[in-house]
Protein backbone atom coordinates (compact mmCIF):
# COMPACT_ATOMS: atom_id res chain seq x y z
CA UNK A 1 0.00 0.00 0.00
CA UNK A 2 1.20 3.56 -0.58
CA UNK A 3 -0.28 6.86 0.93
CA UNK A 4 0.56 10.19 -1.23
CA UNK A 5 -0.03 14.24 -0.18
CA UNK A 6 -1.94 16.02 -2.88
CA UNK A 7 1.10 16.76 -4.84
CA UNK A 8 2.93 13.60 -4.71
CA UNK A 9 6.09 14.68 -3.18
CA UNK A 10 5.74 13.12 0.35
CA UNK A 11 5.11 9.27 0.84
CA UNK A 12 4.71 6.66 3.18
CA UNK A 13 4.50 2.69 2.00
CA UNK A 14 4.05 -0.45 3.37
CA UNK A 15 4.34 -4.30 3.23
CA UNK A 16 2.19 -5.22 5.31
CA UNK A 17 -1.51 -5.13 6.19
CA UNK A 18 -3.19 -2.30 8.74
CA UNK A 19 -2.77 -3.61 12.37
CA UNK A 20 -6.44 -1.82 12.82
CA UNK A 21 -8.64 0.69 10.84
CA UNK A 22 -10.78 3.30 12.65
CA UNK A 23 -13.18 5.64 12.20
CA UNK A 24 -12.42 8.73 14.59
CA UNK A 25 -14.58 11.45 15.56
CA UNK A 26 -12.57 13.96 18.05
CA UNK A 27 -12.65 17.06 17.82
CA UNK A 28 -8.67 17.22 16.26
CA UNK A 29 -9.15 14.34 13.03
CA UNK A 30 -12.60 16.19 12.03
CA UNK A 31 -10.25 19.64 12.07
CA UNK A 32 -7.58 17.91 10.36
CA UNK A 33 -9.11 16.33 7.70
CA UNK A 34 -12.16 18.77 7.37
CA UNK A 35 -14.89 16.11 7.71
CA UNK A 36 -17.39 14.91 10.13
CA UNK A 37 -14.72 12.01 11.10
CA UNK A 38 -11.43 10.48 10.32
CA UNK A 39 -10.08 7.21 8.69
CA UNK A 40 -6.66 6.13 10.83
CA UNK A 41 -5.18 2.87 9.69
CA UNK A 42 -2.28 1.31 11.79
CA UNK A 43 0.69 -0.47 10.82
CA UNK A 44 3.98 -2.35 12.42
CA UNK A 45 6.72 0.48 12.44
CA UNK A 46 8.71 -1.53 10.49
CA UNK A 47 6.91 -2.58 7.99
CA UNK A 48 6.46 1.32 6.87
CA UNK A 49 8.74 3.32 4.63
CA UNK A 50 8.73 7.36 4.11
CA UNK A 51 10.06 9.04 1.35
CA UNK A 52 10.15 13.07 0.87
CA UNK A 53 10.52 16.06 2.97
CA UNK A 54 8.15 16.44 5.50
CA UNK A 55 6.86 19.10 8.75
CA UNK A 56 6.05 17.74 11.89
CA UNK A 57 3.68 19.37 14.45
CA UNK A 58 2.51 17.98 17.90
CA UNK A 59 -0.33 18.15 20.03
CA UNK A 60 -1.28 16.57 23.20
CA UNK A 61 -4.38 13.77 22.41
CA UNK A 62 -7.37 13.71 25.10
CA UNK A 63 -6.11 10.98 26.75
CA UNK A 64 -2.69 12.79 27.00
CA UNK A 65 -0.57 10.92 24.21
CA UNK A 66 2.31 13.12 22.23
CA UNK A 67 0.50 12.45 18.66
CA UNK A 68 3.13 14.30 15.90
CA UNK A 69 1.97 14.53 12.63
CA UNK A 70 4.43 14.28 9.77
CA UNK A 71 3.01 16.40 6.69
CA UNK A 72 4.04 18.16 3.61
CA UNK A 73 5.41 21.55 3.58
CA UNK A 74 4.77 22.33 -0.03
CA UNK A 75 1.01 20.72 0.08
CA UNK A 76 0.13 20.45 3.73
CA UNK A 77 -1.49 16.93 3.73
CA UNK A 78 -1.01 14.34 6.54
CA UNK A 79 0.69 11.34 5.65
CA UNK A 80 1.25 9.89 8.70
CA UNK A 81 1.73 9.97 11.98
CA UNK A 82 2.93 8.81 15.82
CA UNK A 83 1.18 8.31 19.14
CA UNK A 84 3.76 7.58 21.98
CA UNK A 85 1.57 5.25 23.50
CA UNK A 86 0.01 3.37 20.54
CA UNK A 87 3.13 1.25 18.65
CA UNK A 88 3.18 1.59 14.95
CA UNK A 89 2.80 4.12 12.12
CA UNK A 90 -0.68 5.26 11.62
CA UNK A 91 -1.12 6.64 8.24
CA UNK A 92 -4.90 8.62 7.33
CA UNK A 93 -7.21 6.52 5.07
CA UNK A 94 -7.45 9.24 2.72
CA UNK A 95 -3.74 9.53 1.88
CA UNK A 96 -4.07 6.46 0.24
CA UNK A 97 -4.76 4.73 -3.04
CA UNK A 98 -8.94 4.05 -3.12
CA UNK A 99 -8.18 0.47 -3.26
CA UNK A 100 -5.32 0.34 -0.44
CA UNK A 101 -8.00 1.82 2.33
CA UNK A 102 -9.06 -0.95 4.43
CA UNK A 103 -12.56 -1.10 6.01
CA UNK A 104 -12.65 0.54 9.49
CA UNK A 105 -13.31 -2.02 12.40
CA UNK A 106 -14.23 0.21 15.08
CA UNK A 107 -15.63 3.77 15.57
CA UNK A 108 -13.33 5.56 18.40
CA UNK A 109 -14.75 8.70 20.54
CA UNK A 110 -17.91 7.63 18.67
CA UNK A 111 -20.16 9.57 21.84
CA UNK A 112 -18.52 12.69 19.86
CA UNK A 113 -20.58 11.07 16.16
CA UNK A 114 -22.54 13.76 14.99
CA UNK A 115 -25.86 12.73 15.47
CA UNK A 116 -27.13 12.17 11.95
CA UNK A 117 -23.89 10.71 10.90
CA UNK A 118 -25.01 6.64 10.76
CA UNK A 119 -22.13 3.85 10.93
CA UNK A 120 -22.39 0.03 10.66
CA UNK A 121 -20.72 -2.89 11.54
CA UNK A 122 -17.37 -1.40 13.73
CA UNK A 123 -17.56 -2.04 17.20
CA UNK A 124 -18.28 1.10 19.09
CA UNK A 125 -15.16 2.46 21.52
CA UNK A 126 -16.26 5.95 23.47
Amino acid sequence: MKASCACGQLTASTTADPIRAVVCHCHACRTRTGSAFSVNTRFAADAVTTHGASQSFTRTGDEGSAITYHFCPTCGVTVWYLNDQIEGVMIPGGALAPADMPTPDFSVYDARRPDWLTLSGMEVMD
